[in-house]
């Protein structure tokens, strides 16, 4: 009789700060079942047990380092003592390393958006950080920490945009493009969003990505005929 395979496994990780070994649990892609995406790209599972969002972050029991594979190898000058100072110097022992909830993976969210910001990590790996965040609030229904959250992803976004740090990573320009659109939209700044999706829309004969194209022209559409009714109202 052959054993049956765990959706949840241990990944063996080092800390890039304290050199030390740990475990951070991780889901096996086969288990990973998505019914739909939000127009955000926000991923919703079959079930909470198939939830990779509360996986992606890991953190270092021992001294409280927290990361996701977004992060680069490379510390700048100064970061390491900056986090050993306000990190690893007050870190309470916690171990992440078993089965998340929701609350446990916002606080390695969290832990790791503080990390990433002392580290000067890369804008758009802050925002990927804190759009997840935005959905997790989203899953709770708490639609005042989704706002906040969604917001400081749209800013990370346009930061990431306009320092083109988004570049030789996964996520392509048009993609930035309609997520700040898409965001924007969500946290209620219309000509922001507007002007975005244009972007998008500008993009259409230089891009393979159609399908983003696509949602792009569907969110200007939708958002000028409900102007349109808004003044008739």
């Amino acid at each position: 009789m052959t054993a049956e395979i765990e959706p949840i496994f241990d990944k063996k990780c080092t800390c890039k700060v304290c050199k030390k070994s740990f475990t951070s649990k991780k889901l096996r892609s086969r288990f990973i079942k998505v019914t739909d995406y939000d127009t955000d790209f926000c991923p919703n599972y079959s079930s909470e047990e198939t939830n990779a969002i509360l996986y992606h972050v890991e953190v270092c029991p021992h001294c409280g380092f927290s990361s996701t594979n977004d992060f680069s190898p490379y510390f700048p000058p100064g970061s390491l003592e900056l986090i050993q100072s306000k990190v690893c110097e007050q870190w309470n022992p916690h171990d992440f390393g078993q089965k998340r909830s929701i609350h446990d993976a916002i606080k390695t969210y969290k832990l790791a958006v503080y990390c990433g910001l002392l580290k000067k990590e890369k804008n758009i790996a802050i925002a990927g950080m804190y759009i997840r965040l935005g959905w997790l609030y989203r899953s709770m229904q708490n639609e005042e920490q989704e706002q906040r959250f969604l917001k400081l992803a749209t800013d990370s976004y346009i930061d990431s945009y306009m320092a083109d740090d988004f570049r030789g990573t996964q996520v392509s320009e048009v993609r930035v493009l309609y997520l700040i659109g898409e965001l924007s939209r969500r946290t209620y700044q219309m000509e922001q969003a507007v002007k975005f999706f244009s972007k998008v829309i500008e993009k259409q004969n230089q891009s393979t990505e159609s399908g983003i194209i696509d949602m792009a022209r569907e969110r200007w559409y939708e958002m000028r005929d409900s102007q349109k009714t808004a003044k008739q109202a």
